[in-house]
């Protein structure tokens, strides 16, 4: 996989991230009682996603190695409460990979 190819699989995925963070934001507004334990890493997900969207969009975005910031927080969340934590798995894989 070209690095053009990999930020735009990334960038779908990121996409894809950001959209649940939404629909999660919106059942914490819905169901805080039962959803609440969310909002101890939201906000933190939806800056460290966010971000990582802005730097694919404006170009300034590299893969790379390591760890991306954000993801210890989506590791330790409650799958419960993070039913989508596969996809920050997929956004990692895709980061780190070796490009030709």
């Amino acid at each position: 996989m070209t690095n053009s190819t990999a930020i735009q699989a990334l960038k779908a995925v990121v996409q894809e991230t950001l959209d649940e963070l939404n629909d999660l934001r919106a059942s914490i507004e819905y169901d805080e009682e039962y959803m609440g334990g969310a909002l101890i890493f939201l906000e933190q997900l939806e800056q460290g996603v966010g971000q990582l969207h802005k730097d694919i969009e404006s170009g300034t975005y590299q893969l790379g190695e390591g760890e991306l910031t954000f993801m210890d927080i989506a590791k330790n969340a409650n799958p419960g409460l993070l039913p989508f934590k596969e996809l920050f798995t997929q956004i990692q894989k895709i980061h780190s990979q070796k490009t030709e």
